[in-house]
């Protein structure tokens, strides 16, 4: 057994893991290590590489702000480029040297006597950090269906978050499981390639038509060389992205945004006939829930694969699955080669908080939030856990766009650490008070959202937690969030 110290260890190597390493890094904090169990930097863009992945918002607006990308070929790029950026950032602002990979955290406790974070690694070996940083994203651990006699399947069981690359769909008999924004972009290649392919489906999603440009490399070159070219278009697309959040949703008890938000219902409506004259078939594919509920997408060919002969919509559900094949709820049952599943990650269960975490008095995390409510103070803080940051928090995600919460989130950093560094204290705890006023403020703000007042029962979001509050999200604009980073009052943390 080892123990090594630090100021700083951050769990979790994706853009979130990176975005905080750079920001201690700008605030002159270099000691510290990022730990991750798998094998590369990128987090879910690197776990994750199905064929057809590609960004559900325009990477225009889908990039840390201070680190625009010349280099993307198209408006919806590829998860191959999402992962070549998350190196390219790395790489230049030095943080590959601090990771280190194949570690798994199990967990970390707070030795109030040494005012230290003591972190335990798989195998056996400690660190210890006087700041301890969570960034283990909220799409990280796999959910697997509990469907009878999945076990007894006899051929290919393949999770989209543990693609094998290897696996060629063509010519075989394939069921997939899922038709979330994963499986919008998946069963059209599977379409592609089977002989057959039955989509199972438990939720429809709503799917708007994808306005999809090329970048040129004389569009590219001209990026580089004028930045501010790119940043008119990223106005552009933040903009679009705010207005659907904050006024189609997050203000939704006002009459005017209801009807923008049925507007957009009628859009994808509209998207279904163009693809699909089957009018049972629409009938099949289209929600019952409000659009916003859960995560929408976009795209051009989800819809006209359904129209196919070899494609099969199922809906009717699972009985059992057996050695070859499937047993549908309808009695009837589809012989397959290959089950694929796109049923998504276990957020709340597994993953709030992905590893055990126990602050002052020993305060458990996962229970504390279980047996009372999911909180976070700025969506980063909880009372009884000093000097740590979750980066991945109940009220942390600011719309559809991550890079938007990592914004705020290191502009909190910066407000928080400098304050240390000014008082030159060992400590900081956000305050009982400060929190319980958040999470008041929280629920109020939710209460006038579609999530709360719309018609969202059917939906089945991660968005909601077990109790049935969207407690995942932040329910403001992205300027709002920045500028309460920026300015939080700082008597809101206990700095000792």
């Amino acid at each position: 057994m080892t123990s090594e110290h630090f100021d700083a260890v951050i769990v979790g190597a994706g853009f979130g893991g990176i975005g905080a390493a750079i920001q201690l890094k700008r605030m002159g904090i270099h000691d510290f290590v990022l730990l991750d169990r798998e094998d590369d930097l990128g987090g879910t863009w690197y776990v994750n590489h199905y064929p057809g992945l590609a960004v559900d918002v325009p990477t225009t607006t889908y990039s840390y702000y201070f680190e625009p990308n010349p280099n993307w070929s198209r408006l919806f790029s590829t998860g191959a480029e999402i992962k070549q950026y998350a190196d390219d950032v790395a790489d230049k602002y030095d943080v590959r040297r601090h990771i280190r990979f194949n570690t798994t955290v199990e967990g970390a406790r707070w030795d109030e006597e040494a005012k230290v974070w003591r972190v335990a690694i798989a195998g056996g070996d400690t660190m210890a950090a006087r700041y301890l940083f969570t960034a283990t994203g909220f799409l990280s651990q796999p959910k697997l269906p509990d469907i009878p006699g999945i076990g007894d399947f006899q051929g290919r069981i393949v999770h989209t978050a543990d693609w094998d690359d290897d696996y060629d769909a063509t010519g075989e008999r394939v069921a997939i499981i899922g038709t979330g924004a994963t499986a919008v972009q998946l069963i059209p290649e599977l379409a592609a390639k089977a002989a057959d392919l039955t989509v199972y489906q438990r939720t429809p999603i709503w799917v708007a038509p994808k306005i999809d440009l090329h970048f040129s490399e004389r569009a590219k070159r001209l990026f580089a060389r004028f930045p501010l070219t790119q940043r008119i278009i990223r106005a552009v697309t933040d903009n679009i992205y705010e207005a659907m959040i904050t006024i189609g949703v997050v203000n939704y008890r006002v009459p005017l945004f209801r009807r923008l938000n049925i507007s957009a219902m009628d859009l994808c409506k509209m998207n279904q006939f163009f693809w699909i004259r089957d009018r049972e078939l629409r009938r099949r594919l289209t929600p019952d829930y409000d659009i916003g509920c859960k995560r929408p997408t976009f795209s051009n060919r989800y819809l006209r694969t359904f129209t196919k002969p070899h494609v099969h919509l199922q809906s009717d559900g699972i009985e059992r699955v057996e050695a070859d094949g499937i047993v549908n709820a309808d009695g009837t049952r589809t012989a397959i080669d290959t089950l694929v599943l796109a049923t998504g990650f276990d957020l709340w269960e597994a993953n709030f908080p992905a590893i055990e975490v126990i602050g002052r008095d020993g305060r458990n995390l996962g229970k504390w939030w279980r047996e009372t409510r999911f909180q976070a103070y700025q969506g980063v803080s909880m009372p009884y856990f000093p000097n740590y940051l979750s980066l991945a928090s109940p009220y942390a995600f600011l719309g559809l766009n991550f890079f938007n919460t990592m914004e705020y989130q290191m502009r909190l950093m910066e407000r928080l650490f400098n304050e240390v560094r000014r008082r030159n204290a060992t400590t900081f705890e956000v305050t009982e008070a400060a929190n319980d006023r958040y999470l008041e403020r929280m629920t109020e703000m939710l209460a006038g959202s579609l999530w709360t007042i719309g018609n969202c029962a059917s939906a089945r979001s991660y968005y909601f937690n077990p109790s049935g509050e969207p407690s995942l999200l932040r329910p403001m604009s992205t300027r709002e969030a920045i500028r309460e980073a920026s300015e939080f009052p700082l008597t809101d943390y206990q700095i000792a």
